[in-house]
């Protein structure tokens, strides 16, 4: 939203009911005056809006206390909430996100290779160079030279 404020462009939302699930949030972007438009429902009025934007509230509070009531049954009959081994899920998903994790330095190692065969020594200049060119982390995210390093150390 603030990059839609910044470039004076328009939030478009794939559906209506994503964009809000708190009717004071939807009153005070319509009185902000940042422009949206619901793929879903692309002529909803203010009107239509707001009465969406109250149901939309309503239902998030009934979700929560159904789950909540829901939860306390399972107790009272002596259920176990969570995960009855917690250490294994977790050892799993290590597991998982070093797969993850390995599988995108063999992707990227050949290009650090290639930047440093061209002359880029530090972790920081492999990092801007990377950023420049587009290569998202594995998270997605922006490279720094300790991501780089990270990388460098798995192959």
């Amino acid at each position: 939203m603030a990059a839609c404020k910044k470039h004076k462009a328009t939030l478009v939302v794939a559906k209506l009911d994503r964009l809000y699930r708190n009717a004071y949030f939807v009153a005070k972007l319509m009185h902000e005056g940042t422009p949206f438009v619901c793929v879903d429902n692309p002529h909803a009025n203010k009107m239509t809006i707001h009465i969406l934007a109250a149901v939309a509230e309503n239902e998030r509070e009934l979700i929560s206390e159904r789950t909540k009531a829901a939860l306390a049954r399972v107790q009272a009959r002596g259920g176990v909430l969570g995960s009855p081994a917690p250490e294994r899920g977790a050892k799993a998903a290590g597991i998982v996100s070093a797969a993850g994790a390995d599988r995108m330095a063999d992707n990227v190692g050949p290009l650090i290779a290639d930047l440093r065969r061209r002359g880029l020594t530090t972790y920081r200049e492999i990092a801007e160079a990377l950023n420049a060119r587009g290569v998202p982390t594995s998270r997605g995210g922006a490279w720094h030279a300790s991501t780089v390093r990270n990388y460098e150390t798995r192959f």
